[in-house]
């Protein structure tokens, strides 16, 4: 076993001197971690020094992996197909539009697991959106599988399911940049789900995450330039994104109109002020409950159809576009946020090692 300060030598040395860890070396650095081996000091240079360097693919993936090793994935039935939903970025100019969404597709059907975490207090994320439509965030991981599978939405705490990554998700703020917890959160699949919808801001990240999912075994995944770095296509613009099919990534640039809808505004996309907090839940329950048209339904509309067929219920985006917009009118939608806000009290989780 070698000593941390080799790992840190080996990627600390500057872009052109640097070198990736071997997928071992990597594993080996991420025990230590998760393991509390490492000084905080040697926690801020690593962590600094891998960003400096960036992460390799065989490295985001070794760190994925031994991240699994900590904690069991979610107790789901074996048949449940799952689309998995990470949310770490938040919001601050734009609403949560993939909140509606996951309501609309898991009204259609489809089972949708949003998970994240509440680093930044003025980048609200999906929690603060869910919680303000009555959708629990606080849950255990076996009542939020339980949700999932009864009612086919739920949302997961990283910091109640993998409190390590939690924490290390939190030097952000003490740090000042984001870390490579980051993308590992993002790729941690805690129900394992066979499909992924993946929002990013780097383009730099874009093939290694593809990449990386590849080598954790990943066969269908959405890599998604998202809005503000959630898993959001845009209403108001060009979207990029990459599909992960088998083992084939296909390239995209996606826009309203290759699905049948008009061109949106940033203005229609945008957030309400901090004053105005519960002006967000409004507006969705407005949207689910079919009391509003125009681009902010339809921005609802479009990514409830990138669910969908991420969760296979229709052969493309565009054929799901129906399937989202028939949720809504015929009350389905609405209802679905009914039952979602109808769970029982929350119960507290203990970290162990799986």
């Amino acid at each position: 076993m070698k000593e941390f300060s080799e790992f840190i030598a080996k990627i600390g040395k500057g872009q052109k001197a640097s070198k990736d860890l071997t997928w071992e070396e990597a594993k080996q650095a991420m025990r230590l971690l998760i393991e509390g081996q490492a000084s905080p000091a040697q926690v801020g240079a690593f962590l600094l020094a891998m960003r400096v360097k960036m992460e390799s693919v065989a490295e985001l993936a070794a760190f994925t992996a031994v991240a699994r090793e900590y904690v069991p994935p979610l107790p789901l039935p074996a048949k449940l197909a799952v689309v998995d939903v990470p949310t770490y970025a938040g919001k601050q100019d734009t609403f949560h539009a993939s909140v509606g969404a996951a309501v609309v597709a898991a009204a259609c059907g489809a089972t949708i697991l949003m998970h994240g975490s509440e680093g930044i207090p003025e980048r609200p994320g999906t929690a603060v959106a869910l919680a303000r439509l009555g959708v629990p965030t606080d849950l255990e991981s076996k009542r939020v599988a339980e949700e999932l599978a009864a009612k086919g939405l739920a949302y997961l705490d990283i910091a109640l399911y993998h409190p390590p990554v939690a924490r290390f998700l939190e030097l952000r703020q003490e740090l000042g940049v984001r870390n490579f917890f980051h993308p590992v959160a993002k790729l941690l699949n805690p129900a394992r789900a066979a499909s992924q919808v993946i929002g990013l801001t780097h383009p730099a990240y874009f093939e290694k995450m593809a990449e990386a999912l590849k080598m954790l075994g990943g066969r269908r995944a959405l890599i998604v330039g998202g809005v503000e770095g959630e898993p959001e296509l845009s209403i108001a613009s060009a979207t990029r994104l990459l599909e992960l099919r088998d083992e084939r990534v296909f390239p995209l640039t996606l826009q309203p109109k290759d699905f049948g809808l008009p061109l949106g505004s940033f203005q229609a996309m945008a957030a309400f002020s901090p004053s105005q907090a519960g002006q967000e839940a409004s507006l969705l329950r407005r949207i689910l409950q079919n009391e509003l048209r125009g681009s902010q339904r339809d921005w609802v509309v479009l990514n409830a159809a990138m669910l969908l067929y991420a969760a296979g219920k229709a052969s493309s985006i565009s054929a799901s576009v129906p399937l989202a917009q028939q949720a809504i009118e015929s009350g389905a939608a609405s209802r679905k946020l009914a039952e979602l806000a109808t769970a029982g009290e929350p119960v507290g989780t203990v970290f162990t090692k799986s």
